[in-house]
Parts: C-alpha cells; structure tokens; sequence
C-alpha cells in the first residue's frame, strides 16, 4: 500500500513545518515566539499558522517517532525498574493528575491526564504501560495508596518499591512539562492536554541524549543524528 504525503494539500515547504512544529514543542516558547523567530529566517507566518500545524503534524510526527523506538530491534526503553509518579494541572481552575512514567534512564514512557487520583485511574495508568511495554521487574512510586491499591488487582505488588529519594528520577523529569506549561499559559481542556503531554514526551525522548553522561564528541554525533531523522519525520 502506498503511504500518503501528509503535506501534499500545503503550500509551505515540510522542512519549515517540521521545523515550527519541533520549536514550539521542544523548547518553552509561546505561539508567538515561534513566529517571531521564523520571521528572522526570512518566513512569514501567522502564530495561528504554527497552532495548526502542531495540533495537525505533531500526533503524527510522534507516532512516528513512537513506532522507530519500539521496534524490537531497538532498546530505548527498559523493563528493569519504572518510576511512577504524578502531578497536578489545572485546566479552567479544575485540579486534575498527570501520571507520568519513566524508566531508569529517564526515557518518557507514557503519560495520562485523569479527574481522580484513585485506584481506578492508577489501574488504567498500569495497563495502559503494561500493554505498550509488558511488565517490569521493579515499579518504584510515592507512598500514595491507589498505587498498592491498583497493583494488588493485577497480581505485581511484590515489584513495588517506595522510599524518600528513590522517586527523585521521575520527579526530575517533571520540570521539561513545567516549563512548556508556563510557556502555554496553562490549558483549558482535558483533551488539549492529554495530546500535548503525548506528543511532548515523544518528541523530548528523540532529543534527549543525557549530555552529562557521553563525552561532548559523541553527544555532537547523537545531536546530528536526531536532528537528519527529524527532518526525515513522514517523508513521501
């Protein structure tokens, strides 16, 4: 089967859309700022332009990227120890939870928005991972019970873990969401949210190299890489 250009019906060249769509969700600028900074290249464009580029081309560049790191020949992720833990949103003054899962290298792997922080939701959060990844052998979380709760169902409690510091890798990860928050304004709908959250750790995943681990020669190279596959993201 033939795979369809998604750029086919757009005047503007996929190498500039590809470029707004990663500015905007890689680094904590506003709609604005993204078109501010691509007037300086010389490309004019409205911010309305760069909303509707994302929200059209960023569910698909992170499928994308989604698929490449899942691929059985690839380990980019790690069934050795997963770090859960959750945060509060607020979406038009309404508390809601971002439960957000990491591995032990600090590598996204899944996100969910939920009204509750209960049993029900930390279940739907555990199979929603388990599916994607199957089980691993140690879940480290916070102290709070709809964990336990949710584990005890699926039969997994023996592989948690809790303690003061041990959850400082998910919690760390946090901060790249936070600042794109502050940059956005917030949100205003579930829905809006959940698909930024899916979109943002895909594509903070491709770019994420652990700079303080490689020597500055290899983390050069990794950053090359990223960027010739980025430009390469839904090619005809």
């Amino acid at each position: 089967m033939t795979k369809q250009n998604p750029f086919r019906y757009f005047k503007t060249s996929p190498e500039i859309i590809r470029l707004a769509v990663m500015m905007y969700v890689r680094f904590p600028l506003s709609l604005r700022n993204v078109e501010d900074l691509l007037h300086e290249r010389g490309i004019d464009i409205c911010h309305e332009t760069v909303r509707y580029w994302w929200n059209r081309f960023g569910p698909l560049f992170a499928r994308e990227i989604r698929k490449k790191r899942l691929h059985p020949s690839s380990r980019n992720h790690s069934n050795w120890r997963w770090h859960l833990d959750e945060v509060f949103v607020k979406i038009n003054g309404e508390t809601h939870y971002l439960w957000r899962a990491v591995d032990h290298e600090g590598e996204v792997l899944e996100a969910f928005v939920s009204k509750r922080r209960d049993r029900k939701a930390a279940m739907v959060f555990l199979k929603k991972i388990m599916k994607r990844y199957g089980k691993p052998r140690v879940i480290v979380t916070d102290r709070l019970r709809s964990y336990r709760a949710a584990m005890n169902l699926i039969g997994n409690e023996s592989s948690q873990e809790t303690g003061r510091w041990k959850n400082n890798r998910c919690e760390n990860s946090h901060l790249p969401f936070r600042r794109r928050e502050r940059a956005m304004q917030k949100f205003k709908r579930l829905r809006s949210l959940q698909k930024f959250v899916s979109i943002h750790a895909s594509v903070h995943n491709h770019f994420n190299h652990e700079r303080h681990l490689a020597s500055r020669e290899e983390f050069k190279l990794q950053r090359n890489v990223a960027l010739v596959e980025w430009r390469q993201l839904c090619a005809a």
